[in-house]
C-alpha cells in the first residue's frame, strides 16, 4: 500500500478517505513541521497532502525521490516549487473555484471594516473611550458609489466585483495581467485601466493577484505615493505583494486613509508597525474560513491525492504535463 503524508491537522472523513486507499502518517500538530521534521516524515512517501504553510523546494524533493503527487488545501502555490516539481514528474494540485465565493464575501467585508473604521471604532468602545458623539466622530469613508479598484481579475477579482456593482453601486475599475473579454467586462460593468491609473482613481483598492516572482513587492512607495489620500487598501492576496514597510510609513503619515490586512509577508509574523496603527485592520489569514468551504477545500485536496496515486485523473492539476497519457 503507498504511504502518503497528512502534513497537517484534517477533518476526520478526509483522513479516512485517505486511509481507505493509503498507509497514511498524519501530523496532528496545530504547529507546522519544521523543515528538517517534514523532509524526514515524507522519506518513503508516495503524497503528500499539505497546506500554505509547507514549503516544497527543490532541495526538499531530491530528499524525498519517492515523493510522486504534492496536493495543497490552497488556491495559492508560492509555497511550491512548480518547476521543480515539473521536473521531477510530481504532480501538484491546489484547490480554486470552491473558494471563491466565500474569500469574496470576506474581501468585501474587510473593505468594509476598513473603510468605516469598524475595529478602530470596536477597540476605542471596547477601551472605555467613548465619551461622546460629534459631527466627525470615527468618521470614515463612502462605499456606495465609491470607485472600486481591483488588482488581479481572477474568479475572486470578479465575484468582489459583481459585490461591488451590484450591491454597492459601484464603479468598478481593473488591472490584470490580461483584459477580460469585453462580454465579461461589460456584465461586470468594470472597466481596464493601466495600472498607474488604477492606483491613481480607485477610492478602496483591493488585491487579488497571484503571487510570483514579478508580482513581489508591486505595492510599495511608489504605488502607494499614487493613490488617493482618503483611499483605502485591502490585501487578501499574499503578504509579499505588499512592502509592508512602505505601507506602514504610508499609513502612519496619513498618505493614504486605511489598509486591510488578511496576509502578511512573514505570517504568523506581523510587521509590529502595523500592530500599533489605528487605521489598519488586520486578520489572519481568514477569507476562506467558512465550514463548509475549508471542508470543500480539505476534500478536493484529498480526491486530488486519490486519483493522482491510483492512475485517475486528479481534478485540479497545475501541472498535468507530468500525468501518464
Amino acid at each position: 500500500m503507498k504511504k502518503v503524508l497528512v502534513a497537517r491537522r484534517a477533518p476526520a472523513a478526509v483522513v479516512e478517505k485517505l486511509a481507505s486507499h493509503f498507509d497514511v502518517d498524519l501530523h496532528q500538530g496545530e504547529v507546522p513541521l519544521a523543515a528538517g521534521e517534514l523532509r524526514a516524515r515524507l522519506q518513503g512517501m508516495a503524497g503528500a497532502y499539505i497546506t500554505g504553510t509547507e514549503r516544497i523546494t527543490a532541495e526538499l524533493l531530491d530528499a524525498c525521490p519517492d515523493l510522486r503527487a504534492v496536493c495543497t488545501m490552497s488556491v495559492g502555490y508560492n509555497h511550491i516549487d512548480l518547476a521543480a516539481c515539473t521536473a521531477r514528474r510530481v504532480l501538484v494540485t491546489n484547490t480554486p473555484d470552491v473558494l471563491t465565493e466565500s474569500t469574496a464575501d470576506f474581501g468585501f467585508a474587510l473593505l468594509m471594516a476598513t473603510a468605516r473604521r469598524m475595529s478602530e471604532g470596536e477597540r476605542l468602545l471596547r477601551d472605555g473611550r467613548w465619551k461622546s458623539w460629534a459631527w466627525d466622530f470615527l468618521a470614515g469613508s463612502e462605499v456606495h458609489g465609491a470607485t472600486l479598484g481591483i488588482l488581479g481579475m481572477g474568479r475572486i477579482g470578479q465575484a468582489i466585483a459583481r459585490r461591488g456593482r451590484f450591491g454597492f453601486g459601484m464603479k468598478v475599475v481593473y488591472h490584470n495581467r490580461s483584459r477580460l473579454p469585453v462580454d465579461t467586462e461589460a456584465e461586470l460593468g468594470a472597466s481596464y485601466l493601466t495600472k498607474e491609473a488604477l492606483l491613481r482613481q480607485a477610492d478602496h483598492l483591493i488585491l487579488v493577484l497571484p503571487y510570483s516572482a514579478e508580482s513581489h513587492h508591486c505595492i510599495g512607495a511608489p504605488e502607494l505615493a499614487l493613490m488617493k489620500p482618503t483611499a483605502t487598501l485591502v490585501n487578501i492576496a499574499r503578504g509579499g505583494i505588499v512592502d509592508e514597510e512602505a505601507l506602514a510609513d504610508a499609513l502612519r503619515e496619513n498618505r493614504i486613509a486605511a489598509a486591510g490586512l488578511d496576509v502578511f509577508e512573514g505570517e504568523p509574523r506581523v510587521n509590529p508597525v502595523l500592530l500599533t496603527l489605528p487605521n489598519v485592520v488586520l486578520t489572519p489569514h481568514i477569507a476562506s474560513a467558512t465550514m463548509p468551504t475549508r471542508l470543500a477545500m480539505a476534500h478536493l485536496a484529498a480526491d486530488n491525492l486519490v486519483a493522482a496515486l491510483t492512475g485517475a485523473k486528479p481534478l485540479t492539476p497545475l501541472n498535468p504535463e507530468v500525468i501518464p497519457a
